[in-house]
């Protein structure tokens, strides 16, 4: 059982979360804290493994939270979920050892995706003695888009954008429009195209003809 605190100040949120959380198995939330303070109180009280944390609390920042959480109780883990795009924010919370980093607004199926995977690296901790490099690969490989380092992009497509537009694409197997990508990605759906026919061209996507009930056919995309 893996037990849960969210750390939100925005309790619809947090409730939004919290509903999702109980609804897989294996999860248990044990509240949800609404400023550090509160979070620190129900960590010193209750048996907590993982602690869902917003970067901007009324009181303190989450990252200062972490690791001053961190350095009097070792055993606890983080995710981190802001709307903040702030490089060097993703880089302290990398350094201070969150299992992950979320940016809102929050998909709820990702969310349920980055808690599976931590409850598949807890097990493997608990059924293996001896470590072996395919049990890092399964602890590390799952987060990881990899490009092979002999390809060489074409210009206008960004390494770090194409990475986003991978993993965007395939936590939707249901397909997605170039529209839908420019959202998430915060660029135009002109640019969300462009790198989304490249991944085609790759055989890494595929493209259909979806036709509505008026307008034209939308073209729609789908990881392979």
């Amino acid at each position: 059982m893996v037990n849960i605190l969210i750390v939100e100040d925005d309790f619809r949120i947090a409730s939004i979360h919290q509903k999702l959380l109980e609804s897989i198995e294996g999860v248990h939330v044990i509240g949800q804290a609404l400023r550090a303070e509160e979070a620190w109180e129900f960590v010193e009280n209750h048996p907590i493994d993982l602690l869902l944390v917003d970067i901007y609390m009324p009181d303190q920042l989450g990252i200062d939270l972490i690791i001053g959480l961190k350095e009097k109780y070792a055993h606890l883990d983080f995710i981190m979920i802001t709307a903040a795009r702030d490089v060097e924010l993703l880089e302290r919370s990398l350094k201070a050892g969150v299992f992950y980093y979320l940016i809102k607004p929050v998909q709820l199926e990702k969310l349920k995706d980055v808690i599976e995977a931590f409850q598949q690296r807890q097990k493997l901790f608990e059924e293996n003695e001896m470590v072996d490099q395919k049990m890092i690969d399964v602890i590390y490989g799952k987060s990881i888009t990899r490009l092979s380092s002999s390809e060489v992009l074409p210009k206008g497509i960004n390494e770090l954008t194409l990475s986003k537009v991978i993993d965007i694409a395939k936590s939707l197997p249901e397909g997605t429009t170039a529209e839908e990508i420019g959202e998430q990605l915060g660029a135009s759906r002109t640019t969300a195209r462009r790198y989304m026919e490249y991944l085609v061209s790759k055989g890494k996507m595929k493209a259909e003809l979806e036709y509505g009930i008026v307008g034209r056919p939308e073209r729609k995309y789908f990881y392979l």
